[in-house]
């Protein structure tokens, strides 16, 4: 494979400053697995101390060595690696991996010396791993290059690994190998990518992506340095159909800031994480074992299968308990058609049950081949997507020939449960049938992988759109300074529609205005630098006639001057009363500062914050897009008619959400964030229109 880090994770020669001849000190560990496994590349250790290191040559400094090497492992102190690294580079080497703490996880003299190992990684072109990091082991090729005894405490890999491991943390890495290779699942990398000084987390995942071996991505993240290169990484992986499986620190956020906007509350940085995992079809992993188990499941991938489950099994209670535990995995267990239900009772007592789940007793383990046709039935039918079977023991045993018949025939994703000590694990794995012992790990497994499969059209989808449209150059305003007329007028040109408003520099002009609107108005101040204007006096609503509208300027301006005193002020918005709609949703962009433009939609109005209902993607997004987005609202039963109330017009506060859309990714370098709250949706046919807005400039601290 050719690729920008191939010198770094498949070297054909391997040197190693401040090599050991102590298999348990980090310089000499590396030499001696490399010496174990029989890795088949030159090894050349360097520490003038020795003549030989487990069976090689010892050199006495990298100027010595015979040939360049394609990889350099650095087991020396921090404040000696950037002048050693030079050396390195004027030999010749193109890659090295940096073991040494004490960079910028030690404070400010580390931070500079991670500074200097980054210029130099820049500069030079030299890859850099680490700094403060485990080491790789690449381990189709033998080449370890990590102080990890893990790799001989566990067994032996016989065939080609195909899981690749990427985590920002040694200790995770050593722990979740250990349990996938428990599992028996072959390994093909273990990257520790420690301080990503010069190669950042997801570079490493390019790279799997592309690796024909690798056939899933097992992974740890604390933060993603580079969102826009994480994005492309996982889009590749999502095109290879390879899984990202990913464990997120950081389940919690701890303290809070000041923002200007509602939008930027509603759109943490866990909540946005998690919105564009599942956008980008990453599945998030909740703990070691299960990312071993989801590493198990990938196995499986070329079977067919998504969100809806058929589940057969010997028993009423575990069909139920089987049951409650897809549909709380927001997975579906659909109601099997009449004439599939007719299908399946004909070999199964009245006792049992046909409608999903299918509780086919004991006695089906008598008729082979009533087992073929229950098989036969739900392999083929379109009212589902994988089907689970629940047997132990010696039941398993009996109906195995047939679901390695089913699997192999159809296609379709077969998952069998266990919980006896069935004989033919071998046989259902081989015919494409994954097996699992517990109920427990079965679920926290199966769940994820099933949404994963069933949102791999979606991805695609989103891929296409985002590079058809983000390839477009950001547009420049000539002031990002805006006041709500403003940026009205501004999203106005992207296609989203406002209340009836005017303009009004005084007292007398906002009259003239409201002659022409018509009554009843409100009146709000207008300032770009009042991003709230509630909170100072700068809104009076329901103004029903000329002189209400002259003492309502006047009230606004004393209490905006007392409150806002170094405000700017442009003068007054006079808007047209609107009448009463469906609902109210808030609809905001921001650029956040790992993953770029984002847009968040939800409940609107002055209980946003304490709901929290609301929906994200990353930009852009589409009509269709827009619809989910506003159907994942638990608010979504008041756009839908919720008890007899009108159905709201989703098609507008869809084209709303695309235009505000447009608007964030067009403007995306100078407006740090949009917002539209309230944006009034009426009854379906009526529209949607925007009643207050905000533009904040990326130059504007919030």
């Amino acid at each position: 494979m050719s690729h920008r880090l191939s010198q770094l994770m498949e070297p054909q020669s391997i040197a190693l400053i401040g090599a050991s001849t102590n298999a348990g000190r980090i310089g000499g560990m590396p030499l001696e697995l490399l010496q174990h496994f029989g890795y088949k590349g030159a090894v050349y250790p360097i520490n003038p101390k020795y003549e030989e290191v487990f069976g090689n040559k010892c050199y006495p400094d990298i100027e010595s060595l015979p040939a360049a090497p394609d990889l350099v492992v650095l087991a020396i102190a921090a404040a000696d690696v950037t002048s050693m690294l030079k050396r390195c580079h004027a030999k010749g080497a193109g890659a090295a991996i940096v073991y040494a703490s004490g960079f910028a996880e030690a404070g400010d003299e580390g931070a500079k010396l991670q500074e200097e190992l980054r210029a130099f990684g820049e500069e030079s072109g030299m890859l850099i791993a680490g700094p403060n990091c485990m080491g790789f082991a690449n381990l189709n090729l033998n080449a370890f290059t990590a102080f990890a005894s893990v790799f001989k405490a566990v067994p032996p890999q016989t065939e080609k690994g195909r899981v690749g491991i990427v985590t920002q943390s040694g200790n995770v890495c050593s722990a979740v190998f250990a349990l996938i290779r428990r599992l028996g699942i072959p390994v093909s990398h273990f990257i520790n990518t420690g301080n990503e000084s010069n190669l950042e987390f997801s570079e490493y995942v390019q790279y799997l992506a592309q690796d024909p071996e690798t056939s899933c991505v097992v992974s740890y993240v604390e933060q993603l340095r580079d969102g826009g290169r994480f994005i492309d990484a996982a889009l590749e992986m999502a095109k290879e159909k390879k899984p990202l499986i990913i464990f997120k620190a950081g389940e919690t956020e701890k303290g809070s800031e000041a923002v200007r906007s509602h939008t930027s509350a509603l759109a943490g940085n866990l909540t946005l994480y998690k919105a564009a995992f599942e956008q980008l079809n990453v599945i998030r992993a909740t703990d070691f074992a299960q990312m071993a188990d989801l590493a198990y499941l990938s196995g499986f991938r070329n079977r067919k299968g998504g969100r809806r489950i058929g589940i057969v099994t010997i028993s009423g209670a575990l069909g139920a308990i089987l049951a409650d535990k897809m549909l709380g995995a927001t997975l579906d267990v659909p109601t099997f058609s009449d004439e599939l239900q007719r299908e399946l009772g004909a070999g199964i007592p009245d006792y049992g049950m046909v409608s999903n789940p299918v509780d086919v007793t004991g006695n089906i383990v008598n008729s082979p081949e009533f087992v073929r046709t229950v098989f036969t039935a739900l392999g083929t039918s379109p009212e589902l997507d994988a089907v689970v079977v629940y047997a132990p023991g010696y039941l398993l045993d009996r109906m195995a020939d047939e679901m390695a018949e089913a699997s192999r025939k159809y296609g379709r994703l077969f998952v069998a449960i266990d919980t006896g000590s069935s004989k033919c694990r071998e046989q259902l794995e081989a015919a494409g049938v994954p097996l699992f012992t517990d109920i427990g790990r079965f679920s926290q497994a199966f769940a994820p992988y099933s949404l994963w499969l069933d949102r791999q059209p979606g991805v695609a989808r989103w891929a296409a759109l985002r590079k058809q449209i983000t390839a477009a150059p950001a547009k420049d305003l000539d002031d990002p300074l805006m006041n709500e007329f403003d940026t009205k007028r501004l999203l106005e040109g992207f296609g989203l529609v406002s209340v009836t408003e005017k303009f009004a520099p005084d007292a007398e002009h906002a009259v003239a205005a409201a002659e022409q609107i018509g009554y009843p108005v409100v009146l709000k101040i207008l300032s770009a630098d009042i991003a709230h204007k509630t909170e100072v006096g700068g809104v009076k609503l329901n103004i029903g006639d000329a002189g209400a509208l002259r003492k309502a300027c006047a009230e606004i301006s004393e209490s905006v001057t007392r409150l806002a005193p170094k405000a700017r002020i442009d003068g007054f918005l006079v808007q047209a009363m609107a009448t009463k709609g469906i609902a109210e949703l808030i609809v905001g962009t921001t650029q956040d500062p790992i993953f770029g433009p984002s847009l968040t939609v939800g409940l609107g109005g002055v209980l946003t914050e304490i709901y929290k209902d609301a929906s994200h993607r990353l930009l852009p997004i589409d009509s269709s897009m827009a619809r989910e987005m506003l159907m994942e609202l638990k608010s979504w039963p008041l756009l839908d008619g919720f008890r007899g109330r009108p159905k709201a017009d989703v098609e507008a506060a869809s084209k709303a959400l695309t235009s505000l859309s447009s608007a964030g990714l067009a403007h995306r370098s100078q407006l740090q964030e949009i917002e539209i709250n309230p944006l009034q949706v009426f009854a379906a046919g009526s529209g949607a229109s925007a009643l207050d807005a905000l533009a904040i400039p990326t130059t504007l601290e919030t």
